[in-house]
């Protein structure tokens, strides 16, 4: 699930659907702006799958949370 293989496409890891929800934050956004935008990636399915993706993007070092918006690293 979190990298894609023979049976899991791109689109459906957390890796691919990591890198799309990245390229959406170009600039801080809060969680609900990013959630709403995030609706039209078809990896993220739910509300869960969208929590997983910011956990994962959290734990590698590509996003910090400061003053209630979330923030892409550079």
């Amino acid at each position: 699930m979190i990298m894609p293989t023979k049976h899991i496409r791109i689109e459906n890891s957390l890796l691919g659907t990591g890198a799309e929800l990245l390229n959406m934050m170009s600039q801080p956004k809060t969680i609900s702006t990013l959630w709403d935008q995030s609706k039209s990636i078809k990896g993220i399915k739910s509300y869960e799958s969208f929590t997983l993706v910011l956990d994962f993007m959290f734990i590698i070092g590509a996003i910090e949370f400061n003053d209630g918006f979330i923030r892409r690293i550079h």
